[in-house]
């Protein structure tokens, strides 16, 4: 299973991005990620295979974010 977020993001017109994110910023404010992905694992929309994948995709970027926010001195 695809991340639903970046595969909306990816179909986007790069104009269109902005406002998307900022939609999906929106919906999740005020809400709990770990209750999310509990319910979303007990519920049997994702597995532990697909969170640890997420979970290592995420670890991906945060260390190519690292590395840009070095760049400009952050």
């Amino acid at each position: 299973m695809g991340n639903p977020f970046f595969k909306s993001m990816s179909n986007a017109p790069q104009g269109n991005m902005l406002s998307q994110f900022q939609n999906f910023m929106n919906q999740m404010k005020g809400k709990d990620p770990d209750a999310m992905i509990n319910e979303m694992i007990s519920s049997g929309r994702v597995n532990q295979s697909q969170l640890n994948a997420a979970q290592q995709q995420a670890q991906q970027l945060m260390g190519q974010f690292n590395g840009i926010k070095n760049m400009f001195g952050f």
